[in-house]
């Protein structure tokens, strides 16, 4: 069985930027791509706010580029996804099906995926009106009228962001109250912009090539009606890619690494990067950056048993 420096499970711009950084120092890579080379960044249209490119870059366009630029430096690519892991001892087995690899060192780079509602026609608009990411897109609204779907924190923020560019926000709550922070409450029933529709939930999502209304259901009157909208912002949290680690890595209670360091897990050799535990910034170049540190200091740890 072929002996990798360092196994990197996932491919997203944190899991690509640490090829790149392990790669150029020379260790032995192996990625591991999943199920979605590239990760949530191959659904977004366009990146403006990825540095370098003043006309902002295709997503997808971007995931390539980072994968050719590792395979640049030696890194060897797969495109398979992970069905076991042995991190009892070193060293460390990745299972895929009915092959397995082994590492020194891994770095688990597995992102976290949006929580979506699961309404018809959702999946079929994402990118084309349908947004989880308000600082990612809420340039693209300048002057339109958005929707907002959720009721905690992270609802009300993204409502009040959006109000920067958007002619109106509505807010869709499937109950009669909020779970944020009184503060983000009133901050958020202050604003002008922002309007709430109580005890309801979006039962459609409408449109062929883009998003244009969404049919809405009221839960007390089971009354349902179409909304002329132009984007969708979903704030109703993240899940983190960690099935396959429960158990095994230290975990918080909703399911995000537990960090033991800057990029260590509780296991000796296991690291992680990107938004598999960040819960706050969730952005590609984070992601990219923490990509960076896993490398550097899986290339130090290395170093040290030698």
């Amino acid at each position: 069985m072929e002996l990798f420096d360092t196994i990197i499970i996932g491919s997203g711009p944190a899991g690509y930027t640490a090829a790149i950084y392990a790669a150029r120092a020379n260790l032995k890579v192996l990625v591991l791509k999943g199920n979605q080379p590239g990760g949530q960044l191959t659904t977004t249209t366009v990146i403006e706010n990825w540095p370098g490119y003043a006309d902002g870059i295709d997503g997808n366009e971007l995931m390539v580029q980072m994968e050719k630029q590792g395979v640049r430096f030696g890194a060897k690519m797969e495109q398979v996804t992970v069905t076991a892991v042995d991190f009892s001892k070193v060293p460390f087995t990745v299972t895929c099906g009915d092959i397995s690899y082994q590492g020194k060192t891994v770095i688990i780079a597995t992102g976290a995926r949006s929580r979506m509602t699961s309404a018809a026609g959702e999946a079929e608009l994402v990118g084309k009106g349908v947004s989880t990411c308000a600082t990612c897109d809420g340039f693209f609204y300048k002057k339109k009228d958005i929707i907002v779907i959720g009721g905690g924190d992270t609802a009300m923020e993204e409502a009040n962001f959006l109000t920067k560019f958007a002619n109106s926000v509505t807010i869709i709550h499937r109950r009669d109250s909020f779970r944020a922070s009184k503060i983000m409450v009133d901050r958020t029933m202050a604003n002008p912009k922002i309007k709430v529709i109580w005890d309801s939930a979006i039962e459609q999502f409408n449109g062929t090539d883009k998003l244009t209304s969404v049919t809405l259901k009221n839960f007390k009157t089971n009354e349902t009606e179409d909304h002329p909208i132009d984007g969708v912002f979903l704030a109703i949290g993240h899940i983190p890619n960690t099935e396959l680690f429960q158990g095994l890595v230290d975990l918080e209670t909703n399911g995000y690494v537990k960090a033991h360091g800057a990029t260590h897990t509780n296991i000796d050799g296991i690291f992680f990067a990107g938004d598999v535990e960040d819960q706050h910034y969730r952005q590609a170049v984070t992601a990219a950056g923490a990509g960076c540190k896993a490398a550097m200091d899986v290339e130090k740890y290395l170093a040290s048993l030698s």
